[in-house]
């Protein structure tokens, strides 16, 4: 595991030191990033306080799909946060402001606030996992209501959270190559918003579709139950609480 005092991106530092023979499980957290990226190539602000880091997942025959890396990579994160609130782990709160849940297809929600994005990216064998947690600070978004676990009375050092991260990664990433996907994916809709919920799905083509949340499918891809009665099968797209 290394730090550095700033850079640009991890996932992209990364993505060169696995191109040059970076192992299997190695991490790279950065104190500040100045071009920091989300999904679709969002910008994605990144002042000192909060964690960025990205680690790297050496694809191997018999693994099953990469892009079910992305289950793996939510649910330790999920995992990690929960172990710092007192209350939200999973739906087993009472407590409405902080309900912890996971949103497909790389947000954690924090009392239906952004907390928290992740970003896969892939180069043949190689599987970079980027996190951005927001600890100590959050954005104003225009689109979405965003939050930072200080405004819930948690402090820790963005070192000290990887820690415990890096464990849960290691954890799930060997569970997702023994066990496969099954486990994974039940623990992802466990700690998801309930089925049921309300969502909005903006797809890469400008369309969006309205539905209920239905799980997931044996891929991990998303499942909405239309106003048709339809069950929607979901492969890309930016998901929104209605």
């Amino acid at each position: 595991m290394r730090t550095v005092a700033e850079t640009g991106s991890t996932n992209a530092d990364l993505m060169a030191l696995a191109r040059s023979g970076a192992a299997d499980g190695s991490w790279l957290r950065a104190v500040r990033q100045t071009a920091g990226r989300g999904r679709m190539g969002r910008a994605w602000d990144s002042p000192e306080g909060n964690l960025y880091a990205s680690t790297l997942v050496r694809l191997r025959a018999g693994d099953p799909p990469a892009a079910s890396l992305a289950l793996v990579a939510a649910v330790a994160l999920q995992e990690t946060v929960s172990t710092f609130l007192v209350a939200g782990i999973c739906q087993g709160t009472t407590d409405s402001s902080a309900i912890l849940a996971l949103k497909w297809p790389n947000d954690l929600l924090l009392a239906d606030a952004k907390l928290s994005g992740i970003l896969l990216e892939r180069a043949d064998d190689a599987v970079i996992i980027g996190y951005g947690v927001n600890i100590a600070h959050h954005p104003d978004l225009p689109d979405r209501r965003t939050t930072d676990l200080a405004a819930h009375g948690v402090v820790v050092e963005p070192a000290m959270f990887l820690d415990i991260l890096a464990d849960g990664v290691a954890r799930w990433v060997s569970r997702w190559r023994t066990e496969g996907i099954a486990p994974v994916r039940e623990r992802w809709v466990d700690c998801a918003h309930p089925v049921g919920t309300a969502l909005t799905a903006h797809l890469p083509d400008g369309s969006t579709v309205e539905g209920l949340f239905a799980g997931l499918d044996a891929d991990g891809a998303l499942i909405l139950r239309v106003a048709s009665g339809e069950r929607r099968v979901i492969h890309a797209a930016d998901v929104f609480l209605l």
